[in-house]
């Protein structure tokens, strides 16, 4: 560990007790001279997010590190804060998976100057002073399932959109992907596309919403994450309607689940237990001053009906056996520059 990550951990309990009302602390032991302290704040607790926690816990349990845990609940200010207390506690490094693409740059600057690493992970901060980034292919996401979508459909119809949180990273590049697929294909037209900010309930109400406006003229329903699209499963159930497809991103168990019963026509594996843990790896291993690439993707795999029970294995069914191996996977996909490897079949390290 550098000298400054120390001298600031002398000083860490103390700072604590005063700066950090509201953060949650997940122990990892007992620590030791090379122990650290790592502040994660994360933009709502979607249930992409709850199994990212799950995976960056059993990271830092194999590797001595606390985690100082916070929830933004989709608010910059409240996000702003809370980085604010991980600096003011002197934090070994911080990792933020942000609200907006265009938020806490006053925050990332006073890192900086404190000498605290500080990484974005899963989605992206406009700055040039993080320290580096863990990052999804998201615009690739989003022309996967566009492009899924528009195969189905036999190249013409109308579809209606469910997008993320406007502004954020992963709504503007997803929005990007699906763009770029639906510009080549002039039969497919878009009826309506909106925000659920990643929300299942919101995602029925806008669903159930559009099918009072256009009826029977939607084809399919193209949502930027797995939780959207299951909002909009409900909504086509109630409504008595069968023959919509669907499509999600992220692989949620949920999702995964629809994949296999044929709710979805496809999600894409963001896998956030991988995603998460490898993120706050980089974050550790800068701090303790390893030699590691801080500029990562996790290009994201296709899940259809012919892939999926591998997958489902790997993020629910076997999931204390996937977690036990974790460690060891995400060290290995550093070391190869490949994030989203774990085994699934067509995958390659």
């Amino acid at each position: 560990m550098k000298t400054t990550s120390i001298l600031r951990g002398l000083a860490l309990g103390a700072a604590l007790t005063t700066a950090a009302v509201g953060l949650t602390a997940c122990a990892s032991g007992a620590g030791s001279a090379d122990s650290l302290r790592i502040g994660v704040t994360a933009y709502e607790m979607t249930s992409f997010i709850t199994a990212g926690k799950e995976g960056m816990q059993a990271y830092a349990d194999a590797n001595d590190i606390e985690l100082l845990w916070n929830s933004a609940n989709t608010d910059v200010n409240t996000q702003a804060g809370q980085v604010d207390q991980f600096i003011s506690a002197g934090v070994d490094a911080i990792v933020v998976l942000p609200v907006q693409a265009d938020s806490l740059e006053p925050q990332v600057k006073a890192a900086q100057a404190a000498g605290i690493p500080i990484f974005t992970v899963n989605t992206r901060i406009l700055s040039d002073g993080l320290t580096g980034s863990v990052l999804p292919d998201d615009v690739d996401s989003g022309v996967q399932e566009a492009q899924a979508m528009v195969d189905r459909l036999g190249g013409s119809g109308n579809v209606v959109i469910l997008q993320g949180p406007l502004g954020a990273s992963g709504q503007v590049d997803r929005s990007t992907g699906i763009k770029k697929v639906l510009d080549a294909n002039p039969g497919i037209t878009v009826l309506a596309e909106d925000t659920a900010n990643w929300k299942r309930d919101e995602a029925i109400n806008k669903t159930k919403n559009w099918i009072s406006a256009f009826g029977d003229t939607i084809d399919g329903i193209i949502a930027q994450n797995d939780d959207m699209g299951l909002g909009a499963v409900q909504a086509l159930r109630e409504a008595g309607i069968t023959d919509v497809p669907v499509v999600g991103v992220d692989g949620i168990e949920d999702g995964l689940r629809a994949v296999q019963s044929g709710d979805f026509i496809g999600t894409s594996l963001q896998n956030g237990t991988v995603e998460l843990a490898a993120g706050l790896a980089v974050a550790a291993k800068t701090a303790r001053g390893e030699k590691v690439p801080t500029q990562m993707t996790y290009f994201m795999p296709r899940i259809t009906a012919e892939n999926v029970d591998a997958a489902y294995k790997n993020v629910v069914s076997d999931r204390k056996t996937f977690l036990s191996k974790l460690t060891t996977l995400i060290d290995e996909n550093i070391a190869a520059d490949n994030l989203s490897y774990e085994g699934l079949p067509g995958q390659t390290r």
